[in-house]
């Protein structure tokens, strides 16, 4: 990177932030006092002025600290209620910046295609703003247009911070345990993600298709014709947030049967579909006018593979039982352990968090707060948890509060239980698809047609007295050589001490060569025995280094 003119000026603005932060009580309630400099009380670093310099470093940085809110496992909660801020209250692009961008993705004047468009936005992000519209057949929409240039500053930004992460991985304890670059790199495939409205899309359709059962729940269709990578144009959903839902509406909604059907979906998204919205913070989340919920904002989702739904599941339920040392042992199976790595600390600490309570019992467990939990604990203790664990924990977290603003009584940890089954039943439909039934069953035909011919000649081999059984041992003659040594060693000690032992007998014995004074035959035993001795100390020293300076 060439760090000259307006990228060393960012450069510098980007290390002051980490200078003025890891002065800050953010880094020593992140574990790392030792690290903290000496000068400065960090009294400039509050949650409040974090959430003020990220706003007024831009976009890239606004993003940041959207995603940063929804990530307990990093911040302490002090942060994450100042950063919650970020959602919203972000300054709109001019509307003659939004016409011309419309016009250039979509190769025609906005008068042209939409036969309505709002000029003033709906809401404004970080990476974008949405507008009211109609196209010409009357179809009632909202174009989502992406900030200018902002491609390019967020690549600017990320290659700042990628450097300042190599170092604080490379010379800090905290970076070294939180892998400040891993966290940084899937942050950055997150944003790209957000960025590719094709790819939001895309997402649309498939999250229409795989929620098609759940009749509480929409997914707003995308318009491929008036779609692009910079401009998304899809179906207006009429509602409200769930967040403006006060206790006197909530009076006029059945909110039970929405947070259930909303928990279930979710439930199948993570671990049946593979795919789900990563993102369901309540202003993704809308109450429409005909009292269902609408997903919106589909540009961060996660994905998750068979073995890891499988292995998601069984974690899931051994929280929501309180099963502390599965849970442990499922996190500590999946995860990376490192040199420092400490699973007794961690089932102590998974056991306290899991322990049921006097009178409450299982109730008072939330799933996704105490799954990032453990995966916190499990970081502190040298374990590198997969980033699909903290992204399910935070997702169920953001859930559980939409859950209870819909119903104050919802229990998630239920709703995990109660539904285990349907999952499991599904899973297992999913699974067995044709293919998957064909591949073990043409396996099992050629096992079977060959099975008689090599029972036949496993019968005549022990009948005829010609059954052999060959062990094939690795590195066998490495390892005889090692016995050899170690029996010559302690042969030649063996020798040793008979000579001192003799000679010490000798001692008594007078006679007229003397050596020394002494008795002769005895120095002479005692002399061979040292020389013997330091000849057995050096080749053991010699032999001893040569592997490790192989």
């Amino acid at each position: 990177m060439n760090l000259t003119g307006s990228h060393l000026k960012r450069y510098r603005e980007i290390a002051g932030l980490f200078w003025r932060y890891g002065r800050s009580d953010l880094v020593r309630q992140m574990g790392a006092e030792a690290e903290v400099a000496e000068a400065g009380t960090g009294g400039d670093g509050t949650p409040e002025r974090l959430a003020a310099d990220l706003e007024a470093m831009g976009p890239t940085f606004v993003k940041l600290g959207q995603m940063l809110a929804s990530r307990p496992d990093l911040l302490p909660e002090p942060y994450l209620r100042a950063l919650a801020r970020l959602q919203d209250d972000v300054k709109p692009i001019p509307y003659e910046e939004v016409e011309r961008i419309v016009g250039d993705e979509l190769g025609v004047r906005i008068s042209k295609a939409f036969s309505r468009f709002e000029t003033e936005p709906l809401a404004a992000a970080s990476l974008g703003q949405v507008h009211a519209a109609a196209l010409r057949d009357g179809r009632e929409v909202v174009v989502k247009v992406q900030r200018p240039n902002i491609r390019g500053r967020i690549a600017d930004d990320f290659e700042v911070l990628d450097q300042i992460a190599g170092f604080l991985d490379a010379h800090t304890e905290t970076g070294r345990r939180y892998r400040f670059r891993a966290i940084l790199e899937q942050l950055h495939i997150t944003i790209r993600q957000e960025l590719d409205y094709e790819l939001e899309a895309r997402n649309l359709v498939a999250f229409g298709d795989n929620l098609r059962s759940f009749d509480r729940i929409t997914v707003p269709q995308p318009v491929p014709a008036y779609s692009t990578r910079s401009v998304l144009t899809m179906d207006h959903v009429r509602g409200r947030k769930i967040t403006s839902v006060g206790p006197l509406g909530r009076l006029e909604i059945d909110g039970e049967p929405l947070a259930d059907e909303l928990f279930r979906a979710y439930l199948k998204q993570v671990l049946v579909d593979g795919l789900f919205h990563a993102d369901p913070h309540p202003g993704n989340v809308f109450l429409t006018d005909d009292q269902r919920i609408a997903l919106l904002d589909l540009g961060m989702v996660g994905h998750t593979s068979p073995d890891m739904q499988e292995h998601l599941l069984k974690l899931l339920l051994a929280i929501s039982e309180g099963q502390s040392d599965l849970a442990a042992e499922l996190v500590i199976r999946a995860s990376e352990a490192t040199e420092d790595a400490n699973p007794t600390e961690l089932r102590r600490l998974v056991g306290q968090l899991l322990a049921p309570r006097p009178g409450q019992g299982l109730k008072h467990i939330d799933v996704g707060k105490s799954l990032l939990t453990v995966t916190r604990d499990a970081a502190v203790n040298g374990y590198f948890v997969p980033a699909e664990l903290t992204m399910l924990g935070k997702t169920l977290l953001q859930l559980e509060e939409i859950g209870r603003i819909l119903a104050p009584s919802f229990d998630p940890t239920l709703a995990v239980r109660r539904d285990a089954s349907k999952l499991i039943s599904q899973r297992m439909r999913k699974t067995a698809t044709r293919g998957s039934l064909f591949g073990p069953l043409l396996e099992m035909r050629g096992l079977m047609s060959r099975l008689p011919s090599r029972l036949s000649r496993i019968v005549d081999a022990v009948a005829n007295n010609e059954l052999e059984v060959k062990v094939r041992a690795v590195d066998a003659k490495l390892v005889m050589e090692g016995f050899q040594k170690i029996a010559n060693r302690i042969t030649t000690g063996i020798v040793l001490g008979a000579l001192i032992l003799g000679a010490s007998l000798l001692m008594r014995v007078e006679t007229s060569f003397r050596i020394w004074g002494y008795p002769g035959l005895a120095m002479l035993c005692f002399l061979a025995a040292t020389a013997g001795g330091a000849w057995l100390l050096v080749s053991i020293f010699v032999q001893d280094q040569k592997p490790r300076t192989k």
